[in-house]
């Protein structure tokens, strides 16, 4: 799967293990940065996200602060992605089972390594249902349905 991730300073260092991580597991990443722990604004790196996702240069998008709150609602203003703001398996599980979610946003300050891989994991094992949940997935991109 092709995975792109990006994050603040705040989350360097995890960002750089899950792309390791990920590399391991056989995806293909793209790191849109940053590359150092200088200050950044978030919103720059979540839009950066949201954009490779939007126009499917990446399947999934993984965006990582020291929350996960504020780069959440960056990538969020894309309306053609949709990003769940999860800190255990089963809130990426169902975020996807559910919500067809197709970022996810952790906080480095909150989710240890072990944690963040294994929603990582369940996020991206688990299919979107479709059936009853399609009509409102459909609303998330376009509220006029």
């Amino acid at each position: 799967m092709r995975i792109a991730i990006a994050s603040d300073h705040a989350a360097i260092d995890l960002k750089a293990e899950l792309r390791d991580w990920l590399i391991e597991q056989g995806h293909e990443v793209a790191d849109l940065g940053p590359e150092t722990t200088d200050s950044v604004d978030y919103p720059d790196f979540g839009y950066k996200l949201a954009s490779v996702v939007a126009d499917g240069t990446a399947e999934r998008g993984v965006a990582l602060c020291g929350s996960g709150i504020g780069i959440s609602m960056s990538v969020n203003r894309n309306p053609a992605v949709r990003c769940a703001l999860v800190s255990e398996p089963l809130s990426a599980s169902l975020a996807r089972e559910h919500n067809d979610a197709n970022c996810i946003a952790m906080g480095a300050r909150l989710t240890g390594s072990d944690m963040a891989k294994a929603c990582l994991a369940a996020f991206l094992d688990t299919e979107f249902a479709g059936g009853r949940h399609q009509r409102r997935v459909d609303k998330l991109s376009n509220p006029e349905i």
